[in-house]
């Protein structure tokens, strides 16, 4: 079980869940009292950990052995281990299909419009929003933005910030490069696809959900940022996984 002796923030939070999503620490559990985001990513980690366990539960059927009146020409066969990409495989199949059930609320509770989540998804994590040139480690970006999900290319610019946060009921990637005015968000949004480009307005941002295949991106910036600009290169720097 986890331990944490300073105040609970979301990225701790979420750090914990997702190493341990059972975890029952009084700490977590008044942090998610707290903040309804971080209570949506422990469910859908959890729904996934046990979509995960139940695949991974398949029953083996026995092997009769034929009888051998002797071994002596027998060759024993080399114990093979699975390798990482098999385990990737079967994780990325569960998880497709896990995430499947997480986009309907619960019977009777208002959903809102993909744009109202954003901006309140927004205006929940005003902390990812830093000036700074320092990128964020290859190994989180890799984590977050997986073979998967899309293959980000080097045009896109400076990644400072990359976390899965829960938009609609997905798992995403949430990221932040820095604009020419100040850190830029970008969500990506492979499951969510749209017929146009809609608009974000918020007391301090400016952005737009623009279509991109099969789904689509979320880019918000604070309000002098030339979003159309940096629109277009991350659009050219998004490839989504088939």
């Amino acid at each position: 079980m986890s331990n944490y002796t300073e105040t609970m923030n979301c990225e701790t939070f979420r750090q914990a869940v997702t190493a341990d999503p059972a975890d029952a620490s009084a700490q977590l559990r008044s942090h998610e009292d707290r903040c309804s985001e971080c209570r949506q990513y422990r469910e859908a980690m959890q729904q996934f950990d046990a979509r995960l366990r139940q695949a991974l539960e398949i029953p083996v059927p026995s092997v009769k052995m034929p009888d051998l009146d002797s071994t002596d020409n027998v060759v024993p066969m080399r114990t093979r281990r699975m390798t990482t990409p098999i385990w990737l495989g079967l994780a990325a199949s569960v998880a497709l299909a896990g995430w499947l059930g997480l986009a309907l609320m619960s019977p009777g509770e208002p959903r809102q419009s993909l744009a109202e989540e954003i901006i309140a998804h927004m205006e929940h994590e005003q902390d990812s929003r830093v000036v700074t040139n320092v990128a964020v480690p290859e190994r989180t970006l890799a984590r977050v933005v997986n073979s998967d999900v899309a293959e980000l290319r080097p045009g896109i610019g400076l990644v400072t910030y990359a976390r899965s946060c829960v938009i609609n009921g997905n798992l995403v990637p949430h990221l932040v490069i820095q604009g020419e005015k100040g850190p830029v968000t970008l969500l990506l949004l492979p499951d969510e696809s749209i017929d146009a480009a809609i608009s974000l307005e918020g007391s301090t941002i400016n952005g737009v959900i623009v279509p991109v295949g099969k789904g689509s991106i979320a880019i918000i910036g604070v309000r002098e940022e030339s979003i159309e600009d940096i629109g277009n290169r991350v659009i050219e720097s998004v490839k989504w996984s088939a």
